[in-house]
């Protein structure tokens, strides 16, 4: 009898998780991979919700390792990471799974990574090859990668900033977006519904707003988030769905700036710590505009044909439909791309916007690659040069 296939996948926060979750249902459906889930970071923070409990409540049993980030500054994040790697290195060398998968480029990845890579446990990566020029998580994705043995990026140019990256071109599978195997397997909870389990009696228009910190560039997150609510004071008619930032730098003060002014725009706004990917999609397709700067207005909002107003340049460098405005971090044109996301002509547009980030399938496509691969092939990391850039060149000075 073939002995099974121990894989550990990691998840540090709510909108990674539920990219996973298809994914983690076809590993735990098979019966020759032994699953483990290790759930860190924000899902174990009750101000972000204890979101390991919606782990759970889908039937797997997360093995719980404290990362204590929590939106604060930069050095308490910085001694996060070192007290995470250290419990991570503990928790993986007790587990020894043979092969541990991650998705993205927060910050608990480097700790995941850097255990990974002293313990000599292969990685494999999901949505590598990224850019975004607005956060670290940018040099974290690439940093991963360079950790990482398998890849699975969500778009062919992506595919080929990995193979750029020096990593082998076997290695690298072009798979598209686990998000859009979450809408197309989704059956979305209708409006009436959807009120109830929110709590929340919205009515059109409906704006859904995410923010979180620009972790990379010089815009503060109290300018940040002031610009973003300023503009949403310029639509007294709206409802306003919110969800927290994550727990970057800086993160904390968004979220308290938030409950501040929700509190004071009564029965049209409401902050959510967490949705959950089902009821989170079901929101997003009713909504009439997402606004903010998350990677669900770049992945999901195009694919559920919802006009996205992207602000700042924290998503700077990744593929976007045509039903995505970019705009300044100001107040002023923040509304005015608000108003032209809302108009008709537009949002005739992002109804026949075509995704960058594929059809569905990624999650099948991922799982039989991790199902398949030697795990000796993977037992050492191989850097391949360009084809062009040969043993004799000389770089400039």
């Amino acid at each position: 009898m073939t002995q099974s296939r121990r894989i550990c996948v990691v998840t540090g926060s709510r909108a990674e998780y539920g990219l996973l979750s298809g994914l983690l249902r076809r590993l735990k459906a098979d019966p020759a991979i032994e699953l483990q889930v290790l759930a860190t970071a924000m899902h174990l923070n009750p101000d972000f919700g204890l979101t390991y409990r919606e782990i759970e409540n889908d039937g797997f049993i997360p093995i719980k390792v404290a990362l204590p980030v929590d939106g604060g500054d930069h050095l308490q994040t910085a001694q996060a990471l070192g007290e995470g790697t250290s419990a991570i290195a503990e928790a993986l060398n007790r587990l020894k799974p043979q092969l541990v998968v991650v998705l993205g480029d927060r910050v608990e990845l480097l700790a995941v990574s850097s255990a990974c890579l002293l313990l000599r446990i292969p990685i494999a990566h999901i949505h590598g090859g990224e850019i975004t020029e607005g956060a670290v998580d940018d040099a974290i994705r690439h940093a991963v990668t360079k950790m990482a043995h398998l890849h699975f990026p969500a778009a062919e140019s992506y595919r080929r900033r990995i193979v750029q990256m020096g990593e082998p071109e076997d290695h690298v599978f072009a798979t598209g977006a686990l998000g859009i195997d979450n809408i197309n397997d989704m059956q979305p909870i209708e409006q009436h519904r959807l009120k109830d389990e929110l709590d929340f009696a919205w009515q059109h228009p409906l704006i859904l707003a995410t923010y979180h910190p620009e972790t990379a560039t010089a815009v503060s997150s109290e300018a940040g988030c002031a610009a973003l609510l300023t503009a949403l004071d310029a639509f007294p008619e709206a409802f306003i769905a919110l969800t927290k930032a994550n727990a970057d730098p800086g993160g904390r003060t968004i979220n308290l700036m938030i409950e501040d002014w929700v509190s004071r725009n009564g029965k049209r706004a409401k902050l959510f710590a967490s949705l959950g990917a089902h009821r989170y999609l079901s929101l997003l397709r009713h909504a009439d505009v997402m606004v903010g700067n998350s990677s669900s207005g770049i992945i999901e909002a195009p694919a559920l044909g919802v006009p996205a107003v992207n602000i700042g340049d924290r998503q700077t460098g990744r593929l976007k439909a045509t039903s995505i405005i970019d705009c300044a971090t100001d107040g002023d044109a923040i509304a005015d791309a608000i108003r032209l996301a809302m108009s008709t002509d537009f949002r005739n547009r992002a109804k026949e916007a075509i995704p960058p980030y594929g059809k569905g399938g990624a999650a099948e496509k991922i799982h039989a690659v991790l199902k398949s691969w030697s795990l000796e092939e993977l037992s050492r990391k191989r850097f391949v040069d360009l084809q062009n850039w040969g043993p004799d060149h000389v770089a400039s000075p």
